[in-house]
This record gives structure tokens, sequence and C-alpha cells, in this order.
């Protein structure tokens, strides 16, 4: 049954000391768990020339690389829906907890790899685990803390990503190059697993957990409850059969997949690009930076506008820009060519994937979102699978990166005519889904008992 929550270390019904919520910590611990555990995610492009250096110590064909990238992929949609799941069932502290040792373990061994199976159980298995935690169960978790301004949250902590992303691959590239790959992992691996653990103390599930509200709850709104575990499960089970039976729920993944196999195609494939075309390691990996910052502007502005006007039309806009700006590449010889095609796509990148929180509230209301957002980064990473595959098969049969550019146009583009066929978000497709709850289960936000510490 429904207990309420107790006012606990003195504080507010809705504030901390000093005026601000600590729904803007929470912002700002994901942020960090963004960064740390997408790090090699966004910055994989960096080791690919490394493994197919044939005079380097791995040698690997383009063809084993491509299909490592796919089983990583592959690893983090199967996954991505457990761990949305275990973030709704035992609460996303606990999850961090079990990605900050995972992500530590993993780039120890990354530093420790000499053959291909190495590698494919170290970063297809094992660090596409650890993504799937951070990305899924951990960025769900920021929607409990906002009854209102989802969107400026959203957007600040992916921000904050974007610019810990456009700092990540010009640092791996120095590390690499100085230190050498063991030393590199291993630096960063460490680090990040430090980071991470020393997080979880501060961080909590839920505002209940502190005996406080949401930010931007009223006076009106019912006070902060913690329910049992079974009035937990079966919540969980009656929501998503509920989102099960709207079409939005089956579109969005799609959306998703195409999206992220546009965008994932240039992460991985533009940098051998450029080193394909005589710009240096150093020099291609500056445009992911670029990448990044351009996107720091569009990853905050983009859930900011989609909450006030839509995600819609947002969302497919910046699908739109993502796609038809590949079309510099095919004709990119020189650095600035490369910076210019950098700080276009950035602006499309920032924006495809970072409305997907907004439109679940938009459509799903205040239920339990994350494994709902997990099937859709399952989606995500099926998209990158498959663009992964395709794009390393087509480069293998064709020897030219031009096929491979016009697959992510084709991926992007298709992402815009998807979207367009999603229910109008003027509305929450299931408000009534607690109707079929028993009394003392109908509460929100209403937390697990099991989930609280």
């Amino acid at each position: 049954m429904a207990v309420v929550a107790g006012r606990r270390w003195g504080l507010s019904p809705s504030r901390m000391p000093g005026g601000l919520h600590y729904a803007w910590f929470i912002v700002a611990i994901l942020a960090a768990v963004q960064i740390i555990g997408s790090s090699i995610g966004m910055s994989a492009g960096i080791i690919v020339p490394i493994l197919n250096d044939s005079d380097g110590s791995f040698g690997w064909s383009m063809a084993t690389i491509g299909a490592a990238f796919m089983v990583y992929y592959l690893t983090g949609a199967i996954f991505a829906p457990i761990s949305g799941w275990l973030g709704d069932r035992y609460g996303p502290r606990l999850m961090l907890v079990a990605g900050g040792i995972l992500f530590g373990i993993s780039m120890v061994m990354m530093g420790l790899v000499s053959q291909t199976w190495h590698f494919y159980f170290t970063f297809s298995f094992m660090l596409a685990l650890t993504q799937a935690i951070s990305m899924v169960s951990l960025m769900a978790a920021v929607a409990r803390w906002f009854r209102k301004s989802l969107g400026l949250g959203t957007g600040l902590l992916w921000a904050a990503g974007g610019v810990g992303s456009a700092g990540l691959a010009p640092l791996m590239s120095y590390l690499l190059g100085q230190i050498g790959w063991q030393a590199t992992f291993w630096t960063i691996g460490m680090v990040g697993s430090l980071i991470l653990l020393m997080l979880t103390p501060v961080f909590r599930n839920w505002p209940s957990d502190l005996g406080i509200k949401p930010y931007g709850a009223s006076d009106d709104d019912p006070p902060p409850v913690v329910l049992d575990q079974a009035a937990q499960k079966l919540r969980l089970k009656v929501f998503n059969q509920n989102i099960r039976r709207t079409r939005a729920f089956w579109n969005l993944p799609v959306i998703h997949s195409l999206g992220c196999a546009g965008h994932g195609i240039v992460l991985i494939y533009a940098v051998p690009l450029a080193v394909d075309r005589d710009i240096s390691l150093l020099s291609a990996s500056v445009m992911l930076s670029l990448i990044s910052l351009v996107s720091i502007p569009s990853r905050l502005i983009t859930p900011v506008l989609a909450d006030a006007c839509g995600p819609k039309l947002i969302m497919s806009l910046c699908l739109f820009l993502q796609g038809s700006t590949v079309l510099v590449l095919f004709w990119a010889q020189d650095v600035w060519m490369f910076y210019l095609f950098a700080a276009l796509f950035g602006l499309g990148f920032g924006g495809e994937w970072t409305g997907y929180l907004v439109i679940n509230r938009k459509y799903f209301g205040d239920g339990p979102l994350a494994a709902c957002y997990g099937w859709q980064m399952s989606g995500a990473l099926i998209g990158h699978a498959i663009a992964m595959g395709l794009a390393g098969l087509v480069l293998y049969v064709t020897g030219s990166y031009n096929p491979v550019l016009a697959l992510s146009m084709v991926f992007s583009l298709g992402g815009v005519v998807v979207i367009l066929t999603l229910e109008p978000t003027s509305r929450v497709l299931i408000p009534d889904w607690e109707d079929s709850l028993p009394p003392a289960a109908r509460s929100a936000p209403a937390i697990s008992a099991s989930a609280a510490d």
C-alpha cells in the first residue's frame, strides 16, 4: 500500500538550500554518466584507423572491424530494453553502481586486447552492456525529477554531454599517440569508473527519496509516496500493456533506428574517409570534436522547442538536416571542407536524438518510462548495427566511401518520412491507464520500496 514519505534532511517540500532544486543536481550527475558511459561509442571512429593499420599492432580488415561494431550495437540493442526494465524495477541508483564497475573492468580489458576475439568480447559485448545501462536506465531517470521544464532539463543534460564528447575525441587521439593503447584505456577506465562510483552516494532514484516533490510541482500536487514492491510491479505491468496499444510505441523505435543508422555511419566512417584522403588522424579527430561542439546548441534547444512547439516538427527538421548535409562529404578533399561538413552536420545530429524523452512524456505522461525508452534505444542500436554491417559490406565490395555516404542519407531521410506518420503530440495517448489499478497503486510520482535506497 502507499506510504507518504516523510521530510528528510530538513528540506522544504520542493527546494534545496540556496534555492536550487535537487533535480538540477541529478541533471549534472547524469551528464557525467553520459560522457563517461558513452565515451567509447562516441569516439569509436578514432580507433578504426589504428585497428586497420597494416603496419600497426592489429592490421585487421575493415570487414572484421565493421562486424565487431555490428555485434557491439546488436548486443546493446538486446540489452537496452532489459536495462530499462531493470531501471524501472530496481531503481537507477543500483544501475549506476553496476555501470561504474562494468565500465572500469571493460576498459582495463580493452587495454589488453591483442586478438580479434578479445576485441569482440570486450568492446562488442562488455562495453555494449555499459552503454546500454548509461544511455537507457540512467538517462530515462531524469523524467522522474521534472513535472515541468523537462525539455530544459533534458536539453541541459544532452548539451553538457556534448561538451564532454567534444573534448574526448582529440584527448583519446592524443593519448593513443603519446602513451599507447594500453595506458590510454587503463587511464580513461580507472578515472571514469572512479567518478561514476563517487557519484552514487549523492544520486537518488526519486524526489520522494529526499521527501521533496519533482521540479515544477505545485502545492496542489499530491505528496510524494512510496509503493510497496507488489504495487510497483503491477504499475509497471499495466503501464507497459497500455503503451503497446499505441502506434507511437512501435513507430518511435523505427524512427530512432533510421536516425541512428544515418549518423552512426558518419561517426564511424568519416574519420577513415578523411585519412584515406590524406588528412592526418589528429585533424580528422578534430572533425568529430566539431560535430560534438556544434551539436551542443541543438542538443540544448531541440528538447526545449519540442516541449514548447511539439516534437514531430522539430525532430523531422533535425533528421532532414542530418541527412542532407552528408552531401558535402562526397566532394570533401581539404581539411576545411571536412570541418564545414562537421559544422553543418552537427546541428542536425544534435537534435535528431535528443527529443525522445520529451516525446515520450507527451505521449505517455508520467508513467514508468525507462523500459519504453529502452525499446527505443534498442531500435537505435539495431539501426547502428544494420548500418555498420551494410556499410562495411558495401565498402568491402566497392572499395569506395561514396556508396556508404549515400546509405547514410537514405537512412536519415527515411526517418523523416516515418516520423510524419506519428500521432499528434497535443494530448497524452493513454490518459486513463491507472484506472485499472487498485487504489493503493494509483499514485504519481511513486517508487518501489526496494528502489528507494
